[in-house]
Order: structure tokens, then C-alpha cells, then sequence
């Protein structure tokens, strides 16, 4: 156990380093925490060797995964069903054209700028297609766009995007099987009695220093992961839909979500995003940044190419639909799944899979720097001080019941 505890100090020290950083330049604490990990692996891995950080450890993989379902499960919590209901057609045409412009478009950077042959671009397309729905719900919530109508909107296109991703993943390269049929059954079952069953189970046994709401959550979430990955699935997507269920009673009740929240950003999400980051090879990239930069660019430039014109057509002003166009350009959790699933089933080699991770960690940075330095929609943030995020409105829970 002092090895564990040691590495444990470390990550949780890597974590704090980043937050400083990203309180002192000023931008998302997800963003840093990537950029610590990719130096971090490098300077840990020069100095005392890689198997120090030990970013394949069964505890730190469980602790990103945790951090990751638990995440996407917040951003999902966040979505307003009546803005959604408001706004389904633009959060659908964004997160469809989000995928099907760098689909297409990344496969053929691929197999004729790269030369990879037909599977390989497939594939490359469908990991550079992502929008990162993490690094998203983070940025949103660091400047208090997650209660905006337009945030909301943000998210649910984000959805769109990676769920289409994965289900082109899937018929592409991973054929259906009777684990996937159980696990879509079952996985509509939970879907459709949670919504019901949380709200009571909540209102009998609720409002107690025992946290069982949280309990309950995590139950859930790790339940649904656990036969999503049986059913050879991602275990975050299941969590995302759902967050989205229970946004009608988890998402408003404001203790609870700040709860959730600490544990989340405060020791989950370091792990997930500075284990990110330390998959980023600086040697690989040294040996082809040519292979990196088509990749990002190609990327960047089909985001744009497909969800810019569709934001000016539903009536964004040009800013924020530069910042939409962005955001959306950002990659990170079913871009990384999506090449090591090619990784791994053989269907990409080492240096194909270090470029598609590097190009999707670098659409995690750079398209979010440049969107918060030069598009960030100001007249959208609550009124105050800069760098600050409003506080949410506290609700007032009432006290226990009493037995008996």
C-alpha cells in the first residue's frame, strides 16, 4: 500500500500544480491539467522512468474511468429538457454536422495525404469526428455557460456528436452481438424506470448526512458501465443519457449536483485528464509532426467547414458561432477510445495510434485556448468578476423525516 499512496500523492500533486497554473494563465482547469500530464510523463519518464507515474495501474485506470463516466454524467444532469425540447433542431443539425464533416473529411487527409490505407482512414475518421463532451461540460462550467440556454444547447450537440461516433464505431468495425442486444434492452429499461424510481426513492429516503443519493447515482452509473464494457460498449455513454434522464430532478436539486461536483473536479477528474495527457508520445511526434499537424488540421478545418455555416444559419452571431464552432473542434474521451479500439484489434499500428492520440489530445488544447482568448461570448457570462464563476442558487433541503 505505500507504493499506491505514493503514486496516489503524486497524481494528486501533479492535479494541484495544474490548478495553480490554470488560476495564474487564466484558462480551463481541464486544459492544464492535460498539459501537465503530457510534460509530466516526459520529465517522470526521463528522470525515474515511465513505470513511475504508472498510468496503466489498475487503481489509476479505475480513478480516470470513475472520473470520466461520473463527468459525462454531470454534463448530461446539466441539460434542460425544455431548452432541449426548444432547441433540438439546432443541437441536432450542429452535432450531425460535427460528425459527418471530419468523418469524411479526416478519412481522406488520411488515405490520400498520409497514405494509410482504406481501414486505417475509417478509423482515423471516426476518432477525429469526436467532440469532447468533458472537456466541454468543464469549460462551460468553469465560466457559468453550463445555465445558459446556449450551454445547454452547446451540450446536447455534443451528445449528438459522439453518439453517432460511436454508433458508426460499432457498425464500421465492431459487429453487433447478442451482449450488444442485452446490454441496448436493458440499458432502455433503466432509462425509462430511473426517471421514476429516483424521484420517489429520493423523496422517502433522502435529505440524510448518509448521502444516499449519491450512493444511488454511483450505483447506477458504475451498474450501467459495468455492461456497457461486457457488451464490449463504452461505459461513459450510458452515463450521459443518463445524466440527460434525471435532469428533470438530480439537475435541479443544487446541493446535490455541488456535491457530486467536489468529488469530481476536486480528486476524479485529475486523473482522467492528466492520464490524457501523458498519452501524448513527444518523440512520436518529433518523428512525424507532419502526420500530427494534416491530422489537427484536418480536423479544425472540417469542424468549421461543417458547423460554422449551420450555427450562422440558425441565427448565431458570428462570435458565438466561432466560439460554438470551437468548442465543438475539441476531442479527448471516444477520440482516445477510438484508437485504442483500432490499436488493439489490430487495426492500426503504434505510430498511427501515437499520431491519432496526439492530434485528438491537441484538439483538446488548442481549438479551447484559442476560443477563450479570442471568442469567448462574454455578454453570455453572469455578472462578475472576471475568472469568477456566479454560485448557483443554494436549495433548501428539508430536514429528514422521522420514524417511528
Amino acid at each position: 500500500m505505500t507504493q499506491v499512496w505514493a503514486q496516489t500523492a503524486m497524481w494528486l500533486g501533479l492535479a494541484l500544480v495544474a490548478t495553480l497554473i490554470s488560476i495564474w494563465l487564466r484558462i480551463a482547469t481541464a486544459l492544464s491539467e492535460i498539459v501537465v500530464g503530457t510534460i509530466a510523463q516526459l520529465v517522470i519518464g526521463v528522470a525515474a522512468g515511465a513505470a513511475l507515474l504508472a498510468v496503466d495501474d489498475s487503481a489509476i485506470k479505475f480513478l480516470s474511468g470513475a472520473g470520466a463516466i461520473v463527468l459525462t454524467f454531470l454534463a448530461g444532469a446539466e441539460l434542460d429538457p425544455t431548452v432541449f425540447r426548444r432547441k433540438w433542431q439546432e443541437a441536432s443539425a450542429v452535432g450531425l454536422a460535427g460528425f459527418a464533416f471530419p468523418f469524411l473529411g479526416c478519412a481522406a487527409a488520411a488515405h490520400w495525404l498520409l497514405g494509410w490505407g482504406s481501414q486505417q482512414s475509417w478509423l482515423a475518421g471516426v476518432a477525429m469526428s469526436t467532440t469532447s463532451v468533458a472537456v466541454v461540460y468543464a469549460v462551460m462550467l468553469e465560466f457559468g455557460l453550463n445555465r445558459t440556454d446556449y450551454g445547454k444547447t452547446l451540450l446536447a450537440a455534443c451528445f449528438i456528436n459522439d453518439l453517432v461516433t460511436v454508433l458508426a464505431l460499432g457498425f464500421i468495425f465492431a459487429p453487433f452481438t447478442e451482449r450488444t442486444a442485452i446490454f441496448a434492452g436493458g440499458a432502455v429499461a433503466v432509462f425509462a424506470v430511473l426517471p421514476w424510481l429516483t424521484s420517489r426513492f429520493f423523496r422517502l429516503y433522502g435529505n440524510r448526512p448518509s448521502e444516499l443519493e449519491a450512493k444511488f447515482l454511483l450505483l447506477c452509473l458504475f451498474g450501467l458501465g459495468a455492461l456497457a464494457a461486457w457488451a464490449d460498449s463504452e461505459a461513459v455513454l450510458p452515463a450521459y443519457i443518463v445524466g440527460m434522464v434525471l435532469a428533470g430532478t438530480v439537475g435541479k436539486d443544487h446541493v446535490l449536483v455541488r456535491r457530486l461536483r467536489t468529488l469530481t473536479f476536486g480528486f476524479l477528474t485529475p486523473f482522467y485528464f492528466i492520464r490524457a495527457g501523458s498519452f501524448v508520445s513527444v518523440p512520436a511526434l518529433l518523428a512525424a509532426p507532419a502526420a500530427f499537424a494534416v491530422m489537427l488540421g484536418a480536423k479544425m478545418l472540417t469542424k468549421f467547414l461543417g458547423v460554422y455555416p449551420v450555427t450562422i444559419a440558425h441565427r448565431s452571431p458570428r462570435r458565438e458561432a466561432a466560439y460554438t464552432t470551437l468548442l465543438m473542434s475539441t476531442g479527448l474521451t471516444f477520440g482516445t477510445i477510438s484508437s485504442l479500439f483500432g490499436l488493439s484489434h489490430g487495426i492500426i499500428d503504434q505510430g498511427q495510434y501515437s499520431i491519432l492520440v496526439a492530434a485528438v489530445i491537441g484538439s483538446a488544447v488548442v481549438p479551447t485556448l484559442i476560443a477563450n482568448a479570442f471568442y469567448l461570448p462574454h455578454h453570455l457570462l453572469p455578472e462578475t468578476a472576471e475568472g469568477e464563476v456566479e454560485p448557483e442558487p443554494v436549495a433548501v433541503r428539508s430536514p429528514p423525516r422521522r420514524h417511528g
